[in-house]
């Protein structure tokens, strides 16, 4: 039984699941999603007041735009990198 966790939790999968994280930021695969969708466009829309603070008036709050645009990025890669971690195990498990 331990191996079986083991052998679900491999090198090649953790590689595809990471590489998938970054290949489901496009917003077209996000819309599948709608709460990750809007997690997404909310830290575009922080990315934007980051780099051009003065456009949107907050100039005095780049560093804390900033650090609110680095957790929102976090949480997108991390719930990608889950749901892309759960899809290959289950084609292992399908294969097997």
């Amino acid at each position: 039984m331990n191996s079986k966790r083991k052998s679900m939790l491999s090198g090649p999968i953790l590689r595809n699941a990471v590489m998938d994280s970054f290949k489901k930021l496009n917003p077209v695969t996000m819309m599948k999603n709608p709460v990750m969708f809007v997690v997404e466009v909310g830290t575009f829309i922080v990315l934007l007041m980051t780099v051009f603070p003065g456009y949107f008036g907050t100039e005095e709050s780049a560093g804390f735009n900033f650090t609110v645009f680095l957790i929102l990025l976090f949480t997108v890669l991390f719930a990608n990198f889950a749901e892309a971690l759960a899809e290959g195990r289950g084609r292992l498990r399908r294969i097997r």
